[in-house]
């Protein structure tokens, strides 16, 4: 039972999986909103501009029909006439034309925003099998798309007979008025009639705008079993994500060590902590960390540094500051500068006495550590 219930899509999709869908032009869309937003559009375009629209088309519509008897056997003059009307009604027709072009672009990104993907654009050859077209057809998706579209035209079939019957005495009176004044008036019914009339897809659009964003949740669900195979897939493995981590910290550890043999000093606890700094009074504008251990890697440190003459010096206070406020190739903090400067004079007569012979400096003392940063003092 525990798996039959693992493998049905009960879950709501993650993430991941929605980014996914959405490169594959998987998105929710709403025709509904869509032919909303066109006809209210040219609804609203053709209230606003319907009058000046009217005016220009029967401008347009005398001068091509005001013609001689040498222009009407011309031809040529014919085409060129052809032309400049057809050029004239495109410009007349320019603003509302621009009018729907921008609603047809924006309207469908009102749900999910832009959204250009070449999966989308995939050739699917189960999109052309009629089997599956068929189903699709007699699916309850189907069918709420059918009684939605039913819906959608008595509304509009109501509605538009009450717009009629509305503007009854105004449509009987046009045949009365000057021509002006009825183009005037048939503009505004139309206008008004599309208005009202496209302004009850509003009704249809708000039903399926949440139908649309339900169904699209609905179709990218997973089951209980494709979570957790996508969670492995995105975290890993914790068996190999470990020995990852196991081989980035040897290989860590591998190039710090390279630099324990070029370090100028090594601090020590003396067992448990050790610390190797370098310093170039030319190129560095304070020591820096080269490497740091405790316990084995201390030791390995130590190890490393006798091998290759690192003067290595007991300084318990010291190595723990370091070791708790310093990382790996960064310099030493600013309240460590005197603490280690007495560290590196040190060091630096040391060298002073095996390479030139000068006296034996004398042994290095307590060095003191400002207050805070030795964490087992701290403790103390």
């Amino acid at each position: 039972m525990a798996d039959d219930n693992d493998s049905e899509r009960t879950e709501s999709a993650s993430p991941r999986r929605l980014e996914q869908a959405r490169e594959e032009g998987q998105i929710a869309r709403s025709t509904e909103l869509t032919t909303f937003a066109m006809m209210m559009a040219g609804a609203g375009g053709l209230w606003w501009l319907g009058a000046q629209l009217f005016d220009r088309m029967r401008t347009l519509l005398r001068h091509g029909l005001q013609l001689d008897a040498a222009a009407a056997a011309d031809t040529a003059q014919m085409t060129t006439r052809l032309h400049d009307a057809a050029l004239a009604g495109l410009l007349a027709m320019a603003p509302f034309l621009a009018v729907l072009l921008v609603v047809a672009i924006a309207a469908p990104q009102l749900l999910s925003g832009w959204n250009f993907s070449i999966g989308a654009l995939r050739f699917d050859l189960q999109r052309l099998d009629p089997v599956s077209g068929f189903g699709r057809l007699l699916s309850w998706r189907g069918g709420a798309e059918l009684i939605k579209a039913l819906v959608k035209s008595a509304l509009i079939t109501v509605v538009a007979a009450a717009v009629m019957w509305h503007y009854r005495e105004p449509l009987q009176q046009l045949v009365m008025l000057p021509l002006a004044a009825a183009i005037a008036q048939t503009a505004h019914v139309a206008g008004m009639s599309f208005l009202i009339i496209a302004g009850t897809l509003a009704l249809v659009a708000a039903v399926d705008v949440p139908f649309q964003l339900w169904k699209h949740g609905d179709d990218l669900k997973m089951s209980r079993e494709e979570l957790r195979q996508e969670h492995k897939e995105s975290e890993g493995n914790p068996q190999i994500k470990a020995a990852i981590r196991q081989q980035q910290r040897e290989m860590a550890r591998r190039r710090m060590m390279t630099e324990v043999p070029k370090a100028s000093v090594i601090v020590t606890n003396p067992t448990h902590y050790a610390v190797a700094l370098s310093y170039e009074d030319r190129t560095m504008r304070a020591p820096r960390v080269v490497a740091k251990g405790a316990d084995l890697i201390a030791a390995k440190i130590r190890e490393l540094g006798a091998q290759h003459n690192v003067p290595v010096l007991e300084s318990p206070a010291l190595a723990r500051a370091i070791y708790a406020h310093a990382e790996i190739g960064e310099e030493i903090p600013e309240t460590l500068y005197t603490a280690v400067a007495e560290i590196l004079a040190y060091v630096f007569q040391l060298r002073r006495h095996r390479e030139y012979g000068d006296a034996t400096p004398l042994p290095l003392g307590a060095v003191a550590v400002p207050a805070g940063l030795d964490p087992q003092g701290a403790l103390q």
